[in-house]
């Protein structure tokens, strides 16, 4: 497989253990999205804003959106060097909103490269036109990853998505809505597929045939695969069961499928 780079299995807590990053943090340098696809439809954003009567669709610049290079009183790094940083998890990091905010983003990510940035997005169309002028075959810090949760996206998204030229990339089934056939696209190019089902309120099915289906997949691809959470609402030999919020992480580390390394 392409790199030596070993890639993300987040933990329980949500770190990323595989990679022995020294620790994790959030960067939500942007906040508010638009419902792309049919994943989006219960959206743990937009259901959290409802909360305080806030507005998810309106895309606004945050306050912490220099964290990567604020610095403390003796002049270092608040966050320190080896940080796994989940970035833009509240919006995507390619929304059209933030054209203009993103070229400073990608300066930070280049003036941060003992940091690994991890970008996920619905809007792999827009990719090509954001990256900035020096990215070449993409930096060595970020990951992308397109989320693909039903066959419909995977057509739309997968054949355009294995094109761009980014270095590390890979592939989020979450929340997986029904059984998809890659197609013989998955291959080197792709570092992980992460599989996972809906959580929260109207948390629809995720049978454990698509999971088992996927994993297959990367198997024949030699692409490892990482079943993160079985959803609120999981199928498994017909049987349909509710799976409490804290429980959706173990039961899937239960299933022990998940695949590390080269199959």
């Amino acid at each position: 497989m392409r790199g030596a780079r070993p890639l993300f299995f987040a933990s329980a807590c949500g770190g990323a253990t595989e990679n022995h990053y020294f620790c994790s943090m959030m960067w939500n340098l942007w906040h508010g999205c638009h419902k792309k696809s049919e994943g989006c439809a219960h959206c743990y954003v937009y259901r959290r804003d409802a909360e305080f009567d806030k507005d998810s669709s309106q895309v606004t610049k945050t306050a912490c959106f220099n964290l990567p290079i604020r610095r403390n009183r003796k002049g270092e790094y608040k966050v320190p060097p080896g940080t796994f940083m989940w970035t833009c998890f509240t919006s995507d990091f390619f929304i059209e909103e933030a054209d203009q905010w993103r070229p400073d983003a990608w300066t930070m990510i280049r003036c941060r490269p003992d940091l690994h940035f991890h970008i996920v997005t619905k809007r792999p169309e827009r990719i090509a036109r954001c990256l900035p002028d020096d990215w070449g075959d993409g930096y060595e810090n970020v990951t992308i990853c397109c989320t693909m949760e039903n066959q419909r996206r995977a057509d739309e998204r997968m054949p355009l998505f294995r094109s761009l030229p980014i270095r590390h990339k890979a592939v989020i089934c979450e929340p997986l809505l029904e059984a998809i056939d890659f197609k013989g696209l998955l291959g080197e190019w792709c570092e992980q597929v992460t599989v996972g089902g809906e959580s929260g309120p109207d948390a629809r099915v995720c049978d454990y045939d698509w999971v088992l289906a996927i994993r297959e997949q990367c198997i024949a691809a030699s692409v490892p695969f990482f079943f993160k959470q079985t959803g609120a609402t999981f199928r498994k030999d017909g049987r349909t069961y509710a799976i409490p919020r804290r429980l959706q992480m173990s039961q899937a580390r239960k299933a022990d499928i998940d695949l590390m390394h080269n199959a």
